[in-house]
């Protein structure tokens, strides 16, 4: 069905080939997984196979024809035979599901009567039965892959070539799209699928293809997914003692404003106490009413706090400025304990309560 003879693939502009030797062969009724890292050369043998693209050397056969000397006006007949899914689905939005199925043997001049007895059964085929009218808007990601591979096997194909086609897809319905193309191989379709779910080839134990920088390195009749070192996974960062610092954080603003207050109340204190003092050592210097000329009278505010009077040469030395540099510890959150960085220690002068 599909052979590749020392295939080799270079793009320009690239230093390294896109294939460099490829040599395998597909037989007829065949399910074969090609795995590999991206940029491992997947989606080009793909690609060369649909005949896309052509070989910078070797040879590469397809139902029996030698795709270098296929003409190109002969293409199209020739990919009436080969059915393709990718994995964005590539439907036609303003077309509905049995107008998107339909559209490719519309395309090919297939006649009225064999659209309406064809598109049906590809649809019952992929599980739409009654959603022809549907628009690819009204559908879930799995339906619309299932709409896309109806849209594949409508012509009734002897090879389904599929990329990637459930990279799009929750696990659930990536299991729904992996049981569907078994019994489609099940029907007598070769399958050729590239893919980089290895739990899926790991399972089905069907024949493996590997490919790594354009090379293949493994040709295994049931063979598994085998290294998944290269394929990429969100592990998100460890930030250890975050919940921590951000608690101590939180109760160092605490004790800060409450030093501060402490601070202002001390300052005020002292103030109060100095003119008290002052007070007491000169009661005599405070002139009474009836001693002040009428002229120097000045009307008497009233006071809410109370403070003795005093006389200029009697008055106390200025007091300096209120407030007192604050000066917190460094701590080092690390080496504190659980109860300290909360702010829960018995030890502590002040009692502070929780904080968001």
């Amino acid at each position: 069905m599909i052979r590749f003879e020392n295939v080799t693939k270079r793009y320009r502009g690239t230093t390294r080939p896109a294939l460099s030797g490829v040599d395998f062969e597909v037989q007829r009724g065949e399910f074969v997984f090609l795995v590999g890292a991206s940029g491992s050369g997947k989606s080009s043998c793909l690609r060369l196979i649909l005949r896309e693209d052509v070989p910078t050397t070797g040879r590469i056969a397809v139902l029996g024809r030698d795709l270098r000397s296929l003409a190109n006006r002969k293409v199209p007949y020739f990919r009436r035979h080969i059915g393709s899914v990718f994995q964005d689905f590539r439907l036609l939005p303003s077309k509905t599901v049995y107008q998107n199925v339909a559209f490719t043997l519309q395309v090919t001049g297939s006649s009225r009567g064999f659209i309406q007895q064809a598109v049906p059964e590809a649809l019952a085929l992929v599980g739409l039965d009654g959603k022809q009218k549907r628009m690819p808007h009204e559908l879930s990601g799995g339906e619309q892959q299932r709409v896309a591979i109806a849209r594949a096997l409508v012509n009734r194909p002897q090879v389904l070539l599929a990329d990637e086609p459930t990279g799009n897809l929750d696990p659930a319905t990536s299991v729904d799209i992996m049981q569907l193309l078994a019994r489609i191989n099940a029907g007598g379709t070769t399958v050729l699928m590239a893919t980089h779910e290895a739990a899926f080839v790991d399972q089905m134990q069907r024949r493996v293809i590997e490919l790594r920088d354009g090379e293949m390195v493994r040709d295994e009749v049931h063979g598994g997914y085998g290294d998944t070192s290269n394929i990429p996974r969100l592990v998100p960062e460890e930030v250890r003692g975050a919940a921590a610092a951000a608690a101590l954080t939180a109760v160092q603003e605490v004790q800060r404003q409450t030093a501060d207050l402490s601070v202002v109340r001390a300052a005020l204190a002292e103030e109060l106490s100095a003119q008290r003092r002052a007070a007491s050592t000169a009661p005599d210097a405070v002139p009474t009413a009836s001693e002040i000329p009428e002229a120097q009278a000045v009307p008497i505010e009233p006071q809410t706090d109370v403070q003795p009077e005093t006389t200029p040469e009697a008055k106390p030395a200025a007091v300096g400025p209120r407030t007192h540099p604050i000066v917190l510890p460094q701590v080092d959150v690390a080496e504190v304990g659980v109860a300290d960085r909360l702010g829960l220690s018995d030890d502590g002068a002040e009692e502070v309560g929780p904080t968001s």
